[in-house]
């Protein structure tokens, strides 16, 4: 599918930016899961490369809580397939659009543990 890492063990690769808060939530899971959104976010918005998490990253996260975070997981690419590839600007930004209460499933088809790959501050 356009733009998504799909892999040869059936598996997609995305991307999440995370402030600290979120990530400690992470953390506190045993990096095994996605918290529940909170009322104000309806969607989760995993995104399908590194860069574009890095971007944000560091243009939203560090202004908002001085330091963001990207994380890396693995998630089943049959799960991953029914969510659109969405284009949220230019070539390179590249969402999923996964509503809220569809996190828990999420969860349940994640592949390992979500990884910290990159910590930035101001």
């Amino acid at each position: 599918m356009a733009g998504r890492v799909e892999n040869a063990d059936g598996t997609t690769t995305l991307w999440r930016p995370v402030g600290p808060q979120e990530l400690r939530l992470v953390a506190d899971s045993g990096w095994r899961e996605w918290p529940p959104r909170l009322p104000d976010q309806p969607i989760f918005y995993p995104v399908l490369n590194e860069a574009y998490a890095t971007q944000i990253a560091r243009e939203w996260n560090i202004p908002a809580s001085g330091v963001g975070h990207v994380t890396r997981f693995r998630v089943e690419t049959a799960f991953a397939r029914r969510y659109t590839t969405q284009r949220a600007g230019g070539g390179h930004i590249l969402e999923l659009w996964i509503p809220a209460e569809d996190v828990a499933a999420l969860n349940e088809h994640l592949v390992g543990t979500i990884e910290l790959i990159g910590t930035y501050t101001g």
